[in-house]
């Protein structure tokens, strides 16, 4: 049986300038909790003291009890930690120092050979408060530098016997700061005075517009200045890029989560990808020309490849293969240089679609993507790459990038087809603010639903894939076990869970699919289950109705998933649930 260790995903932040370290480091992790929220940590430095206050819970939390923020020092270290393996307990929760105290560490990613490494220090007299793989850095990191006495050497010798994947960042206790990046993102933040590192560049946008993008296989020391080393120990020639000022509009203002705010900005984010240009046109000529066309993602973003694949299909004639972006190491597939690889992303960070990207590169495939975020890895590895440029997205629930997705899947689409009419996507921006000022019965309905326990959600054809969404959704921050069903398939062993307690909610708008669907909302019917349709029809089958504005046949996913949305939402403040932060989950998922 192969054994499992701990590894999390997480924020990783450090700072080193004339302000005070822990206030600074607590207001990025704030901005950057999206990424991982189970504990939180930071470590600063004092003359040559390390000091660490750490604790299970959200940042806000243990700010409040454990005053984070009032540690003193110029320099410090923060972390916010996602366990997927691993107590969620303080020992647990980084920094981790060194056994001498001399140097403190933050972690993201897996170090494969950490029980080896371990093992070895134990041998030499160092200890280990706490069951992560992480701390092995730490102790391994402390060894090298007693043994070099020069920070780069010691960082040098650490990477080269590490294995595995990270981004870690070390203080040591002359005020250095010192990172390196293996397959996890990590960014330095360059200020007038100061200088941050860190795994998203929301952890310090609002202070510093300039930055720098690590590559695989570098090394920063942030002394007085910023060096860049590859692994060799070879001089990095830095490239700095201006950010987005639109990366500062993450406030919630008026609404009471980001999740709703996000879900209410649809009719305006729908339109603003990239749907010309230069770089349309090249991913465009790519597909075109593919003689084998593969599109992938994870999570939301699979399910908008299905969309995404019917799309090509059906109005450009393109075969285009979805693929589960963690399947794609398992599957016998063709890559080679007549492949497309069409990746689809909202962070552009997550390890099972970079896997997959890699994998294709290997073979020979091309890569393109449509991506959220222009400064990520994915759209650094792709040939040419479509932003989605619908701001950022704090809610971990995909909301409005799976709509943008959509939304450059279609222009996509069109421009391929020769005869395909799209002109009335210019309508659907209003029937989504239809939908979102007239949600009085969704919310009833969300009361109804507090207390369910199993909802199956059907769909045929096109709307299949948004039944899949719709699930997710749900079962993502409700905490409701959904799944979604092919509305053909219900005889075949779904009906069997249809029952008096369950609710079926029909995506059945008045299209080719209408009378089918019907047809198969009877057979629930007669079970005892209570359905809710989501149709531009009343019908007395329906027990609930929730009604959406009749538009094209083709165009009905991108209006018929926003009711899930807010569904889901307000189910979740009806059972205390916060939709932001849903338990166990992280908005992009960077390990295996």
């Amino acid at each position: 049986m192969e054994m499992a260790w701990p590894y999390e995903m997480c924020s990783i932040i450090g700072y080193r300038g004339p302000g005070v370290a822990s206030e600074t480091i607590v207001r990025g992790l704030k901005k950057m909790e999206y990424r991982g929220y189970d504990s939180v940590g930071i470590a600063t430095l004092s003359g040559e003291l390390i000091q660490i206050r750490k604790g299970v819970g959200r940042v806000s939390d243990v700010n409040a009890s454990m005053k984070l923020d009032t540690l003193p020092g110029r320099v410090g270290i923060g972390h916010t930690r996602w366990a997927t393996h691993g107590g969620v307990t303080a020992a647990n929760a980084h920094p981790h120092c060194s056994s001498s105290g001399r140097l403190s560490i933050v972690h993201n990613g897996i170090i494969d050979n950490y029980l080896e490494i371990k093992e070895r220090l134990m041998e030499k007299g160092y200890y280990f408060k706490s069951q992560t793989d992480s701390e092995v850095i730490a102790n391994l990191l402390q060894m090298n530098y007693d043994l070099t006495g020069d920070v780069k050497d010691a960082m040098l010798k650490t990477v080269s016997e590490l294995a595995g994947t990270y981004a870690f960042i070390a203080m040591f206790h002359n005020g250095i700061l010192a990172a390196a990046r293996y397959n996890e993102p990590l960014i330095v933040g360059v200020g007038k005075d100061c200088h941050f590192i860190s795994s998203d560049v929301l952890g310090f946008v609002s202070q510093v517009s300039d930055a720098v993008f690590l590559r695989d296989g570098e090394i920063a020391i942030l002394d007085s200045d910023l060096s860049l080393y590859d692994f060799e120990g070879n001089p990095v020639q830095q490239t700095v890029i201006k950010l987005a000022k639109n990366l500062l509009a993450v406030e919630k203002g008026e609404y009471a989560h980001f999740t709703l705010k996000e879900i209410f900005e649809q009719p305006s984010t729908i339109v603003g990808t990239d749907q010309g240009g230069p770089e349309f046109d090249m991913l465009s000529l790519y597909l075109k020309h593919a003689k084998n066309l593969y599109i992938t993602g994870s999570g939301t973003s699979y399910n908008a490849a299905l969309v995404g694949s019917y799309l090509l299909r059906k109005y450009a004639s393109i075969r285009a293969e979805p693929l589960v972006a963690s399947e794609t190491p398992f599957l016998p597939l063709h890559f080679d240089r007549q492949s497309v690889l069409l990746a689809l992303s909202q962070s552009g960070e997550s390890a099972d679609v970079l896997k997959a990207v890699n994998i294709a590169t290997k073979g020979g495939a091309r890569i393109v993507s449509i991506v959220n975020v222009p400064t990520s890895t994915l759209v650094r590895e792709s040939s040419v790459s479509i932003g989605l440029n619908c701001g950022p997205e704090i809610g971990v629930a995909a909301t409005k990038s799976f709509t943008s997705q959509l939304s450059t899947l279609y222009r996509l689409a069109e421009k391929l087809s020769s005869d395909a009419d799209f002109r009335d996507f210019d309508k659907i921006p209003q029937s989504i603010s239809e939908i979102l000022f007239s949600s009085f019965e969704i919310r009833k309905i969300a009361h109804e639903l507090r207390n369910v326990s199993d909802i199956y959600v059907l769909g045929r054809g096109i709307h299949y894939p948004i039944a899949i969404e719709g699930a997710l959704k749900i079962k993502e921050i409700t905490y409701i076990h959904a799944e979604g069903i092919s509305g053909g398939e219900l005889k075949h062993g779904p009906l069997a869970m249809m029952h008096d307690g369950v609710y079926a909610i029909l995506i059945n708008p008045g299209d080719s699919t209408f009378v089918d669907t019907l047809a198969g909302a009877n057979e629930i019917k007669a079970r005892g289950a209570k359905i809710i349709g989501i149709s531009d029809k009343p019908n007395l089958i329906y027990d609930r109705w929730i009604k959406i504005p009749s538009v094209p046949e083709v165009f009905y996913p991108l209006v018929e998933v926003v009711p899930f949305q807010l569904l889901a939402y307000y189910a979740a403040v009806e059972r205390n649930a916060d939709p932001d932060y849903p338990r166990n989950l992280a908005k992009c998922v960077t390990v295996k």
